[in-house]
This record gives C-alpha cells, structure tokens and sequence, in this order.
C-alpha cells in the first residue's frame, strides 16, 4: 500500500506544511533582465495551487516578486473563505552586525511584502559560518518569534556541524532547508543524524534537479545551452556526479521502476527523497503561467517503493560519485554548484573577520578576546610563510561560552574562528599541516574526533589529542600550525 503523506507540524506554534511545498524561486528568473511579469494573475494562478491542494508556499527575499505574489494569493484566498496557506520565506542577510534592530527590520520587510502579520516560517541563511553574527541573528528570530512575528524559526542550507550549534545554543530550530536528490545525497548522511536526533525536519529542494530527472532527457543529447538558471545548477550537479552517461544509467533505472508503478520518473525519484530519515517535505518549483504540474505531484504520494525498487536505485547511485562536501557548501566553498557558478567574486567581497597588524616581521591576528590584550598574544602569527594560530576556545564575541554543554559543537565554533584567523592572513584551511586538541574530558574525544574529520577529513593534517585541565569553563580548545604555499 502506499505510505500515507500528511502535514507535518513545524515548532510549537501550530505551523504545518504539505509533503509537497510549492516553490517560486524561479520567479527571479522569470523576471530576469526587468522581464515585465503581472504579480496580479501570478497570484491568481498561486491561489489556484492552494485550491487544489498545494497550500504551502516556499519563498525568499531574492526571489524577484515572490514575496508580493504570496501575499495577494493568500488575501484572493482569505475573501473566498478558504484557509490561508503556509508561507515560508528566507531572509539572505551579509555578514555583517545582527543586532536586535537589524533583524526586526529583515522580517517586517518579509511582513511589508506579504501584507501579512505574521511570518508562518522564517527561514535564515548564511554565507560564512566564520563570521560568528549568525548566532546573534537567530536569538533575535527566536525572540521575535516568541513576540509572534514568526511562526516558526527555520534555517536554509545548514551543514550538520553548525545545525549542531544552533541546537546547542539552545535556539528552537523548526527546520533545515536543504538539496536532497537522487544525485546529491548529502543530506542522508550527518546531518540526517543531527536533525532526527533533535526533531528537526528537513524541507528539501532540488529533487528533479531543476526538471532533469523525467523522461524528456532520457537518452537525449547532452544540453550545450541551458537558457534558465535552475537547469544551469542542476547540470553542474550532474557534471560531478560523473557526467552525462552516469546520468543517463540513472535515468534508465528509474524509468524501468517508473513502468512497473504506472508511475512517471518524477514520481520514483520524489518518492525515494520523502522516504528518507527527517524529511518531511518535497519542494517543488514552479514557473507560474507557463508550466503546471500539479497532476504529477498528486500522482507522486501514491508511489510505494518496495525492496527491489530500492535496491535497483542504490545500484544506479553507488555508481556515480558523490557530491562533494556538505549540505550548503556549494554556496560557501569550490566547487560552486549554483546556476552562476563561481561565487568566490561574492564571497571575496566579504571583509576578513578579524583585523591584522603588523610587528617587526610579523603579522598578526586579534580576534577581540579581552585575554589577547590582558595576556599579551595574538590569535595567530604569520613569519615566512608560517601560520601559528594560538589555543582557541569556543568563546563569542561578548565573552560567553558558545555550546556549554557540547564538545562537539564547540570543536566547529573553534575551527571556525581558526578558519578565519587564517583567512585574515592569507592563508586557508587546506594549508594547515598540524592541529592540537585538548578536551577537558577523556569522553568527549569522539565528538570532537568527528567535528575534526569534518573539517579536516580531505586535508589529512598531523594532529595531537590529549586530556587536559582546561582554564576556564571550557569542554575544548584547540591550535593549529599552516604553511602557505
């Protein structure tokens, strides 16, 4: 029989979504170029989904018009008396200061657009986890949440590590946006671990890969152009993943399972993500007034893949290679698998984290912990080519203690502040060659051995791990030696 698909409540607040969440990121690129588009009949058309049964809306605030054509679909529902749909959007903010004004001026300009009172789920991105402001901005969704201008408190694009921190940090994360498909399959592995431990569901994108995964491509010419920016993503996806034929083997897979179901490839290929450990939802994308597919996203909650069929798929898929990384590290790292490929012009824009100086031949790193000045050290040293970075502990910028009770989530905080004491000097993760870390109790070793593999596992530093008597409240501290190239 097939597996029964209900909503799924987010938070306390009684917020719930669909297991398929309609998605308008590509009305940025309808209106690309200042295309003339009419938010009018794209609300009407919006309204006619949550009609038909799709009534959770997925948006954020780059995606052109999408936040205005949410809000009028829901106020052409409101006067018909029918419910409101769910409405989840994003807030992309820069790194930068998240004070308390800053982030109420990000969601009441998400609440202007939608003409709304309340955001059903405030979902938030952001670019470099080394910048620490992130922590900042998500008390402060917290607190406005409990204010009742967010439904619910959401992230988009959280690796396993720093998801670990938010929930040590004791912030009510809902949900975790992220890319899950049969070709990037990131998702399945840590991070599953992390959000069905903690009651975190996963809302996941990507799972056609931009219309990829159906049966117009099967056996078809491999594209040499790709006019919209969702395929332009997706076919990076599918040059890493081996390519064209390794594609095509998947394909063939699916459409064989496919004939056997009565069913479409979308439909196989959906109905294996909603199989897997945390997620809760599909989102799919739509191009409002020029496709619709509404008929297939009913079809795709009927499928039931049994043993066989799952054992065929993992066949198809064990045969390509794995997307590198972690969840939302093609936003922040190479390879950059977005529609515009290289984002290390975006992400170099960014000012280092921390100030540099110099001493006679030195240069230096200060981070702006009290105990730099009192004690008379920098956070990192660079001479002749050599990095030293100073034991670091996972403290904030305010002097408290990130993650009290989780070794495993300070490790990631620490590695990060490391990461940008490097970064200020010229220097990258990758050019690190040994690491040393103390941990105030023998039994937090594999933790922190994890959150070190984590960030180091392709990299292959020597490394030191003792137990040792801590100065101050700390479960962990860590140092770390680069040489340039």
């Amino acid at each position: 029989m097939p597996k029964e698909y209900g909503k799924t409540g987010l938070g306390k607040n009684g917020i719930w979504v669909g297991p398929v969440i309609t998605g308008l990121w590509q009305m940025a690129d309808q209106e690309r170029d200042g295309r003339h588009f009419d938010v009018d009949q794209a609300a009407q058309e919006l309204a006619d989904y949550a009609r038909s049964g799709f009534d959770t809306f997925d948006m954020a605030d780059h995606y052109g018009s999408a936040e205005i054509v949410a809000g009028r679909a829901a106020r052409i529902l409101e006067a018909e008396g029918h419910p409101a749909p769910t409405i989840l959007t994003k807030w992309c903010p820069s790194p930068g200061s998240m004070d308390r004004a800053t982030v109420r001026r990000g969601v009441e300009t998400a609440l202007e657009r939608l003409g709304r009172e309340r955001v059903d789920v405030m979902q938030f991105h952001w670019w470099r986890y080394e910048s620490p402001e992130y922590l900042d901005a998500l008390a402060h969704l917290a607190e406005l949440r409990d204010e009742g201008l967010i439904g619910a408190l959401g992230l988009t694009n959280f690796d396993a590590a720093h998801l670990g921190i938010v929930l040590a940090q004791g912030i009510p994360v809902a949900s975790n946006q992220v890319c899950l498909s049969l070709l990037d399959r990131r998702a399945c592995r840590d991070l599953a671990d992390v959000a069905e431990a903690n009651g975190v569901r996963l809302l996941v994108f990507g799972t056609l890969l931009g219309g990829f995964l159906s049966r117009r491509w099967l056996g078809a010419d491999e594209p040499a152009d790709i006019p919209d920016w969702s395929r332009m993503k997706y076919k990076r996806f599918i040059d890493t993943a081996g390519g064209w034929p390794g594609y095509q083997g998947l394909l063939e897979t699916l459409d064989r399972i496919a004939g056997k179901h009565g069913a479409s490839i979308p439909n196989v290929a959906t109905a294996w993500v909603l199989g897997q450990r945390a997620v809760a939802s599909v989102i799919v994308g739509v191009r409002l007034g020029e496709n619709d597919h509404r008929d297939d996203n009913r079809s795709m909650l009927n499928v039931a893949l049994d043993g066989d069929d799952l054992a065929r798929i993992a066949a198809a898929t064990d045969s390509l290679a794995p997307i590198p990384g972690d969840c939302g590290d093609e936003y922040r790292r190479p390879p950059f698998l977005t529609a515009s490929g290289d984002l290390s012009h975006h992400l170099g824009a960014l000012p280092p984290v921390f100030p540099t100086r110099r001493i006679g031949e030195r240069q230096i790193v200060e981070s702006g912990s009290v105990w730099e000045e009192r004690a008379g050290f920098a956070r990192a040293v660079l001479r002749n080519g050599r990095i030293l970075v100073s034991g670091t502990t996972a403290t904030d910028p305010q002097g408290q203690v990130v993650a009290p009770d989780d070794a495993g989530a300070q490790a990631a905080y620490i590695l990060d502040k490391i990461t940008a004491a490097l970064d200020a000097l010229g220097g990258r993760r990758e050019d690190v060659v040994r690491t040393r870390i103390y941990v105030t109790d023998p039994n937090d070793w594999q933790a922190v051995s994890s959150t070190h593999r984590r960030y180091f596992g392709d990299i292959r530093p020597a490394n030191t791990l003792v137990a040792a008597r801590l100065i101050g409240p700390y479960r962990v501290e860590i140092e770390a030696e680069a040489e340039l190239p």
